[in-house]
């Protein structure tokens, strides 16, 4: 893997973690976070590394759907543990409710970028 999207990869990750943790304290207080909270979000490292490969190849991808796709396939993992990490927290966690936002998050996100990320023609 090419040094800078390793270091991409990284940095999101860092990103995306610190940011589940504030925004779970601030729904639920710092203290009250488990401690397997916070290890959950150092998954989140390897899981921008290991898909990080998806998203050049979507920029390049001309058919629309196997664009969307490739951008789903890198999101889905990382936004997985985001996701059903802070899900857990809530007293009134509903596995199958989380399960349907995910995926239609993850569809959304993968829609949006492929309009947005599409390979210049020519």
């Amino acid at each position: 893997m090419n040094p800078l999207l390793l270091r991409t990869a990284l940095i999101t990750g860092v990103v995306i973690g610190l940011l589940n943790i504030v925004f779970a304290a601030l729904d639920y207080g710092l203290d009250n976070l488990p401690l397997w909270f916070y290890a959950a979000q150092l998954l989140l490292l390897p899981a921008m590394i290991l898909p990080m490969r998806y998203f050049p190849q979507a920029s390049v991808t001309r058919d629309f759907l196997q664009r969307a796709g490739l951008f789903a396939l890198g999101w889905a993992v990382p936004f997985a543990i985001y996701k059903f990490a802070h899900d857990v927290l809530n007293p009134v966690f509903d596995p199958v409710s989380s399960l349907i936002s995910y995926v239609v998050t993850v569809l959304l996100f993968s829609l949006i970028f492929a309009a947005i990320r599409r390979p210049k023609a020519g």
